[in-house]
């Protein structure tokens, strides 16, 4: 099996394709790889494509469909990374993503990739994909987290109960991939004929669609699941309707002999005194019901206390009295060893750039060329480019190995739990207090981190309200003019912000509106230094290699460090905080 990525076979700009799926030959087989956040098919994605994506524990994190090839028995498959998504009943613009490449995409097969942790809570979106298509994959992913649990996983009962093919794998180290890829070509050349469990929701609701079905049969055509629309569009999901409409390019709802028939759906419906919101809620309670009964005699545990030390850690990092201490904790040890780490690395990287500086303005100087073309390349974009290195490099190599260490490990979403309380006041969501932290690596990054955040309204609150976090370039002459102002500052300033944030800030409009949903703090995870984790062991080298011999350098002398560099070249005085 050959497994890799070329330009070619991605494409450069997959992030900007959207749904657009190029096939280089007609054998070739799009295969969608679904799931809920956080459950490793980022992972999945990178071991079969080794496309090196970033792979967080923040649910969320993957904002855009990417796309890879691999080749297996001399077919192409393009692999395609959708956002995670916990609900086909999607609220946020990448669970929309999401669930359009699910429905409309046209996909070969559909790769559902499960937690084996929480393995009955991710069933919710196998069941609701089920629906849609038969050519489903179940992928039970972290088998060992599992086993450090106890937790035992009957694939073959599992796939009895669900009628579709189900693979146990451990992505980090490749445990069960080559069987997930055997099963991917068998399924999506079908090979492998699937019978899937079905739904069967309360009797009225059953009834409604029956009232429907028959007419869309009529109207649609193709591999659209007529059941599934019937149900939607009695359900009145708009932003599923309005995507539906784009692909069929017409609106089945507006017909008058589909019209009619919703109509008289929702009339029976409401005179068993099932309301628009009730009939969501017995559906969702339907889809719950079949996944419990999906993982009867599947799952077996050691102890029932299988989850004893997640809970009790839990009790500490999000408790009342503890949370906000060690949260508080936690990032002012980030922020200090950014400061104070930097500072020597600064020097060095001042002194070298500048070092080299004096050796181009005699290097143009024997040249003979002009003052003008020494002032513009060495003066102007040599200089800016040493200012910008030697003053933001060293705190960003710093902070962001920091942070992407806590978001590895977990503690991340227990921070948005723990502040989503107290932004709530401010009119904003918990998330922002992860872009927030950001904000102080780069605003850039905090800005773009804000797709995290489902609702339009507390997003764009997000994305104006970082601007106002102080970047690490900003950070140190920040606090240096504070500590001049300090007293006015908190009777004018402060007062007059605070005020002005604990106001409403209205944007207007229905598009605005208020996002349902629930903040769900991960599974937290031990560090992982196996070679097949790249990401988390480059980390930690990054981190330490480069700045671990500089602390013992720099405590040997307590002289400041003074450069070679000619006043008048005036090299950047890099800011000390102490």
């Amino acid at each position: 099996m050959k497994m890799g990525l070329t330009a070619g076979s991605t494409g450069t700009k997959a992030a900007d394709t959207g749904l657009e799926i190029n096939r280089e030959n007609e054998t070739d087989r799009v295969i969608a790889l679904a799931g809920n956040p956080n459950v490793g098919k980022s992972t999945v994605f990178n071991e079969l494509t080794g496309l090196n994506q970033h792979t967080g524990n923040w649910p969320g994190k993957t904002v855009t469909n990417a796309q890879g090839k691999y080749t297996h028995q001399g077919r192409e498959y393009i692999l395609v990374d959708i956002p995670g998504t916990y609900s086909l009943m999607a609220h946020s613009a990448e669970e929309q993503v999401a669930r359009d490449f699910i429905c409309f995409g046209d996909a070969d097969a559909v790769v559902v990739v499960c937690d084996a942790t929480c393995l009955e809570r991710n069933l919710n979106l196998v069941l609701q994909t089920i629906e849609i298509t038969d050519h489903v994959i179940v992928c039970v992913n972290l088998m060992d987290e599992a086993e450090k649990k106890h937790i035992h996983i009957d694939f073959a009962q599992l796939e009895e109960n669900l009628g579709v093919p189900v693979v146990g794998t451990s992505a980090r180290s490749r445990k069960g991939l080559d069987q997930l890829v055997e099963t991917i070509a068998e399924v999506s050349t079908y090979q492998k004929h699937s019978e899937p469990i079905r739904i069967h929701y309360t009797e009225a609701i059953e009834q409604a669609i029956g009232m429907v079905e028959p007419v869309v049969s009529q109207k649609i055509s193709g591999n659209l699941n007529t059941r599934w629309i019937s149900l939607k569009l009695i359900d009145e999901d708009e932003t599923l309707l309005q995507s539906l409409d784009e692909y069929l390019g017409f609106s089945v709802a507006q017909d008058e002999e589909v019209s009619r028939a919703i109509q008289q759906a929702r009339d029976f419906l409401q005179q068993q005194d099932i309301s628009e919101s009730k009939l969501k809620d017995l559906i969702v309670s339907c889809i719950v019901m079949v996944a419990e009964g999906a993982c009867q005699n599947v799952l077996s545990y050691d102890s029932e206390n299988y989850n004893a030390r997640d809970r009790k850690i839990d009790k500490w990092l999000t408790s009342k009295w503890t949370g906000i201490p060690i949260m508080l904790l936690l990032l002012a040890v980030i922020f200090w060893l950014t400061i104070t780490g930097a500072n020597y690395p600064s020097q060095l990287l001042s002194q070298g750039l500048f070092w080299v500086q004096d050796r181009l303005t005699d290097f143009f100087t024997w040249l003979g060329t002009p003052e003008w073309v020494h002032g513009v390349l060495v003066l102007g974009v040599y200089r800016v480019l040493a200012w910008v290195v030697s003053v933001m490099l060293p705190p960003m190599a710093i902070f962001f190995p920091l942070f992407t260490l806590l978001e590895d490990l977990g503690y991340l979403p227990r921070v948005a739990f723990n502040l989503d309380k107290h932004f709530k006041k401010c009119c904003a969501c918990g998330k922002q207090a992860l872009t927030m932290c950001m904000g102080f690596g780069c605003n850039a990054a905090g800005v773009v981190g804000a797709r995290i955040i489902d609702s339009p309204r507390e997003r764009l609150i997000a994305i104006v309200t970082n601007n106002f976090v102080p970047c690490n370039g900003r950070f140190a002459p920040s606090a240096k003019g504070q500590r001049r102002t300090w007293p006015r500052l908190i009777t004018t300033d402060c007062a007059d912000r605070q005020r002005g944030l604990r106001r409403p800030i209205r944007f207007g409009g229905s598009g605005f509106a208020a996002v349902p949903g629930v903040l769900e703090p991960s599974t937290t995870r031990d560090i992982d230094l196996h070679p097949k984790a790249p990401g988390l062991s480059g980390r930690f080298a990054l981190l330490f290699c480069p700045t671990f011999p500089l602390f013992p350098a720099a405590s040997l002398s307590n002289t400041p460090v003074v450069s070679p560099i000619p006043q008048s070249c005036d090299p950047p005085a890099v800011s000390v905080v102490r």
